[in-house]
């Protein structure tokens, strides 16, 4: 039997950080993934197959008002829809609010229902004070500071988005509740992990990095970051508590795996305050699994933002556990579901530099705590988060939205 097509949406194919996107949709086994933005990014060669990806900006001609028209007015190039209508989609999965906002107008001319997935960042962050939804659309146009219009562009239709989405996805209780207190009806929305490919990141495959990798392991003990520098991942506490680990510990290494805004200050704070610090950059997927394998302690030591912008529950703790290695993170938002303090990993107040090193130390010096963590973090990820049943579950929700669908229209 043919498999259907399901219509993936983000807006920009695709940034770097969201690997969990082309993860999920490409473990479809009943449908077929095609994805669907605005624009493409350099990176949407090595994370997409390119094929499949159809995208605003490669209609020719008018490129600029067509762009301004979808973006400021919601309408989408005829020409753009047609294409979309070749490939016969039954559903659109749209990631981030945002994204899903600009997906609206597509699922009501493909007449096809809309799935959203809120992640964190439009569930949790709060309204800012310039906001004035009683404003006319053109005083809320803010072309000097995109960020801001984009931002005020989905506060005024969250309300509509809604009420028109078929199903929301929540991927943590917690965005769930939040998304309730900002009015969500909670009957359309489904807590959804997405999970994590135990193909790719398990225990064995770990095993197999140190004995390829024997020269480097125990050479320094190594605790590692993986995420975005910006403010809601706190590196800069990780960074000042590991200043204490290393006064008591000094052959202890931080491994910082990412970028963003933060970048120079942090490493200027590393250079200050640290013996040994390494900021590596963005990096593959398999140098990431290589640096899990190797390292003693992953730490995710996340805050809440001043605007309220929380995490949802961060794929690289689901991934560090999958392949053995203990946690480290703080009491933020979806992550005590995922961990259970002082079971499968430990847990700290956000922002606490004491009991963060503390956490640390414990770690480093006692054997058998990180070796219980290791094991209880892989049954953690196996009973819970494994991508492949996860993803089957969704296509169970696909399956219901699609029917009803077709059943309407005959």
């Amino acid at each position: 039997m043919p498999k259907q097509t399901i219509l993936i949406y983000r807006d920009q194919l695709l940034p770097y950080s969201e690997t969990f996107i082309p993860a999920q949709a490409e473990n479809y086994t009943r449908y077929q993934s095609f994805y669907a933005g605005s624009s493409r990014l350099p990176s949407i060669d090595t994370m997409l197959p390119v094929e499949r990806c159809i995208t605003l900006e490669q209609e020719k001609g008018l490129q600029k008002f067509w762009k301004g028209a979808y973006w400021v007015f919601n309408l989408p190039r005829p020409s753009w829809v047609e294409r979309l209508k070749g490939i016969n989609p039954c559903l659109i999965h749209a990631h981030f609010g945002l994204d899903a906002v600009m997906a609206m107008p597509l699922a009501k001319r493909l007449r096809v229902p809309l799935f959203v997935t809120f992640h964190a960042h439009y569930a949790t962050k709060q309204p800012d004070a310039d906001f004035n939804p009683k404003k006319p659309l053109y005083r809320q146009l803010y072309f000097s500071d995109p960020v801001q219009h984009n931002w005020h562009l989905y506060l005024r239709k969250r309300t509509k988005l809604f009420e028109s989405s078929n199903s929301i996805i929540a991927i943590s209780n917690y965005i769930r509740q939040r998304l309730i207190e900002q009015g969500c009806p909670d009957k359309k929305i489904y807590v959804q992990y997405i999970g994590v490919n135990l193909q790719q990141f398990n225990s064995e495959i770990a095993r197999e990095i140190k004995a390829s990798n024997i020269q480097l392991v125990d050479y320094q003990t190594t605790i590692l970051f993986v995420g975005r520098l910006v403010e809601k991942k706190g590196c800069e506490y990780l960074l000042r508590s590991m200043a204490h680990v290393q006064r008591l510990m000094p052959y202890v290494k931080l491994i910082v795996i990412g970028d963003g805004i933060l970048r120079q200050s942090l490493e200027d704070i590393a250079s200050k305050t640290l013996r040994h610090c390494q900021f590596l950059g963005l990096q593959s997927t398999e140098t990431v699994k290589k640096w899990m394998a190797l390292s003693s302690i992953l730490v995710v030591p996340s805050v809440t933002t001043k605007s309220g912008e929380t995490e949802g529950l961060p794929m690289v703790i689901l991934e560090a556990m999958a392949m053995g290695l203990p946690v480290v993170a703080s009491y933020h938002a979806g992550i005590p579901e995922a961990i259970s303090h002082g079971e499968n990993g430990f847990l700290v107040p956000e922002r606490s530099i004491s009991d963060l090193s503390q956490a640390i130390l414990d770690l480093l010096r006692y054997p058998n705590i990180k070796e219980h963590f290791a094991s209880k973090g892989i049954k953690t990820v196996q009973d819970k988060y494994d991508l492949k049943t996860n993803t089957k579950r969704l296509e169970m929700l696909y399956d219901t939205a699609v029917n009803q669908c077709q059943s309407s229209y005959k």
